[in-house]
């Protein structure tokens, strides 16, 4: 997961379990060939298993799995994945050969380690020069992103619905914070930790990590007079804890998450992470195959099941576009270098239909830290800049303020960052018009970006060559802004304003700015131009 919240220089073993797998006769019809060489004892690996979406065969790869002597964790018959654990070094050689299994693949590399954790920047307490001005929250002056995209003139026409329901999948929300409380629904809340459903309202609050809250609240902190404002504050929004505590999104969690998704009716999902621990999961390799299988399988349900999925782009200025080498996995254990091509993927990044982001600071211009690629991303989004786009706010931090636990707020950057602005859109979006697609919502979001060109020549910030890059493409695509920069206030103020004599629908009455019925958005329109003041 290289979208920081993690900070992965020192490792420490948390309990590699052992155990010894008994001799198991195998049920007639599981066809599984006899193993190359005696089986092997290592450590309780946890391994995606991908067949037919029936529940008929994935009844059939269960046997397979526990006649190996392996463990059935959880199946997800809607994608036909099975995740199991083994610790038979062997036990992916001789499931491979069983009937009906597509594919199977280790989704770690060794057992649960635990890392160090970052933490946001707390920030200090509203001041006098910090002064709200009237209808605004009291950190509201230092949200130099919400300005940036028009969220305060989109307030005045939608606050989103209650009809919308945002996933964050991430290390979990503090549902007592005084700016969440309100929007975190607990019956759509679960956690999704070693790829199984688990309810329970401990299991899903954050634990190590300050990084779910912080994503949520950008999305949907509430307009109730404390803290901050998010884009969206009268959607819903639900906990699905994908993060452990070590700071790792395994491909089982993935899966868990996108079927809960997919099952629950969310509009969209918010993605700050990469599935762990292959940055980049190559088709020539058969574990990170079968992680790529599982989790585009999980994906397109939830797609199919009417869920855009927003996810981020990443944090190593690294040109996706034309990848060459991963010098960071496996990142569970000692990370070595490998080459890479376009046909490795960033998960669920790089999946069809997911809006990838990149990053911006305050000047509308590329983040030094994120990653780009033209053909790769979708929109860009404030993400921050603290070194070289510092803000003319109060606190004088080019970092993006929101929730942390404990009542408290505090600062990160990163595309981490960048997502939520771009849920938060997309959930406003979804509010104003309830019945689009999420296709239909990629092209509302994507038609009403503000185009942004590439710089001329090699970007270089801060003239240091560390964090050169090259932007490919014209103003409306390119590689740095995908088709531009998001615009809160573009489709919200213009519905609220007006209705398109095209688009109007008789039956569906015009829009409201409660996110009721609407009338299908008309073929948008290129809005072209500078982002917003801040």
């Amino acid at each position: 997961m290289r979208v920081p919240r993690i900070s992965r220089t020192r490792y420490a073993a948390v309990g590699l379990v052992l155990a010894t797998a008994g001799a198991l006769a195998l049920p007639a019809g599981t066809a599984v060939a006899a193993p190359t060489g005696d089986s092997t004892t290592g450590p309780l690996l946890s391994y995606v298993v991908n067949t037919k979406a029936n529940h008929g065969q994935v009844q059939k790869v269960e046997k397979a799995v526990t006649a190996l002597g392996g463990t059935v964790v959880q199946s997800y018959d809607q994608v036909g994945v099975i995740v199991a654990r083994s610790n038979d070094t062997k036990f992916a050689e001789k499931l491979r050969l069983a009937k009906g299994v597509d594919s199977v693949g280790a989704s770690r590399t060794k057992g649960i380690l635990a890392a160090d954790q970052t933490k946001a920047e707390v920030a200090a307490e509203p001041t006098g020069a910090a002064a709200a001005a009237n209808g605004q929250e009291p950190y509201e002056p230092n949200q130099w992103d919400m300005r940036q995209i028009g969220v305060d003139k989109a307030h005045k026409i939608s606050l989103g619905s209650r009809n919308v329901t945002v996933g964050v999948l991430d290390s979990g929300i503090d549902a007592t914070h005084e700016d969440l409380a309100a929007n975190v629904d607990a019956s759509q809340s679960v956690s999704c930790i070693d790829g199984r459903t688990n309810t329970d309202w401990k299991a899903w609050q954050p634990t190590t990590s300050d990084h779910g809250t912080h994503v949520a609240g950008t999305i949907a902190a509430a307009k109730n007079g404390k803290g901050i404002v998010g884009i969206a504050p009268n959607v819903k929004l639900a906990a699905v804890k994908v993060v452990d505590d070590g700071g790792f999104i395994y491909p089982e969690n993935a899966v868990c998450g996108f079927v809960w998704a997919g099952e629950h009716g969310f509009k969209v999902t918010n993605n700050s992470y990469y599935v762990d621990p292959w940055m980049f999961n190559c088709p020539n390799d058969k574990d990170q195959a079968a992680i790529s299988d599982a989790v585009r399988k999980a994906v397109a349900f939830s797609q199919r099941k009417g869920v855009l999925n927003v996810a981020a782009a990443g944090n190593e200025n690294i040109d996706l576009a034309h990848k060459t080498t991963d010098v960071s996995s496996p990142d569970d254990t000692k990370p070595g270098t490998r080459p890479v091509s376009n046909d490795c993927l960033s998960l669920p990044t790089e999946l069809p239909g997911v809006i990838a982001v990149s990053a911006v600071g305050v000047n509308g211009d590329k983040s030094y830290y994120s990653s780009y690629g033209k053909g790769v991303v979708t929109v860009a989004a404030p993400g921050g800049d603290a070194r070289y786009q510092i803000p003319d706010t109060p606190d004088k931090n080019g970092r993006i303020l929101s929730t942390i636990p404990g009542n408290k707020y505090g600062y990160m950057q990163g595309t981490s960052m960048a997502t939520p602005h771009v849920t938060g859109v997309v959930a406003l979006l979804a509010s104003t018009f309830p019945w689009a697609s999420p296709d239909e919502l990629t092209e509302l979001l994507t038609n009403q970006a503000e185009s942004h060109a590439c710089p001329t020549g090699v970007y270089n910030p801060g003239n240091t060559g560390q964090f050169k890059a090259t932007c490919e493409g014209g103003e409306d695509d390119n590689g740095f802004y995908g088709a531009g920069i998001i615009n809160a206030e573009h489709w919200v103020v213009g519905w609220g304003c007006r209705a398109h004599p095209r688009a109007l629908n008789p039956a569906r009455g015009p829009p409201t700015a409660g996110g009721g019925g609407g009338p299908r958005p008309p073929p948008p329109q290129r809005r072209s131009g500078p982002a917003a003041e801040p």
